[in-house]
């Protein structure tokens, strides 16, 4: 499978171009970044996506209208943006996969998190990152937060409670389908993030520490070898890792 990364120079793409070209079922054809032109795409299978998202749709958009699989990586995407990807790809054969988090301990993080969160009052997320990061909060934050919300939503579950009347400063941080997002950013962190759930007398709280952007890459290869068979829009991996719907 002939395989071209975008954002090839930055430090995910650079790792993601490392990994493909150590796998022996992959070929690298193409490290694309800023300036180039995507026409050097041309000739790939599937293009992986590491850039920023005021890129990213525009990507998108030639790799589908060129008949390209994509696995993304970039983050930013909102429910507008998604429907847009799903009304670009209707009828077609092209598959998007969009990939909040490639780490695979991550991925089993936020379905822990999503299979717990019906039994336990409260629920909260905070998401830990270098000050590098552009967006917040992070993707797999905002990702989990939706997960987490559905699963409540499905069993009957309340609203988590919240007693705060006065809150000038956002210090209850954001809030995402219902579900409190804290995030922090630190010199010194990778990506990180904790969900602190609550009830009567117990908490539980459910971690997962990446200290190296290595931890991603056996994600990134499993979507860049499942996506062409995945048709239409797939967001998460925990459906290539058969943990999410079909």
């Amino acid at each position: 499978m002939k395989v071209a990364v975008i954002g090839a120079a930055g430090r995910m793409g650079s790792a993601a171009c490392g990994a493909i070209d150590a796998a022996d079922d992959l070929e690298l054809v193409a490290r694309v970044d800023v300036d180039d032109s995507l026409e050097a795409l041309e000739g790939a299978d599937v293009a992986v996506d590491f850039t920023n998202p005021g890129v990213v749709m525009d990507n998108l958009v030639w790799c589908i209208d060129h008949g390209m699989h994509v696995v993304v990586g970039t983050s930013g995407f909102t429910t507008n943006r998604l429907e847009a990807i799903e009304q670009r790809l209707a009828g077609g054969e092209v598959g998007v996969l969009v990939v909040p988090n490639f780490s695979i301990g991550a991925v089993l993080m936020m379905s822990l998190a999503e299979q717990a969160a019906r039994f336990f009052e409260s629920v909260e997320i905070v998401e830990l990152h270098h000050p590098d990061k552009k967006d917040a909060p992070s993707g797999t934050a905002r990702r989990t937060a939706e997960m987490v919300a559905a699963a409540r939503a499905a069993a009957g579950c309340p609203p988590v409670p919240d007693a705060t009347e006065t809150d000038p400063d956002g210090a209850r941080g954001a809030r995402v389908e219902g579900i409190p997002v804290h995030s922090l950013r630190v010199r010194g962190l990778v990506a990180h993030q904790e969900v602190v759930l609550g009830g009567v007398g117990e908490t539980l709280t459910i971690r997962h520490d990446s200290l190296d952007r290595a931890s991603f890459m056996p994600g990134v290869l499993a979507g860049v070898r499942a996506v062409a068979d995945r048709p239409g829009l797939t967001v998460g991996l925990e459906h290539v890792l058969g943990l999410g719907s079909p």
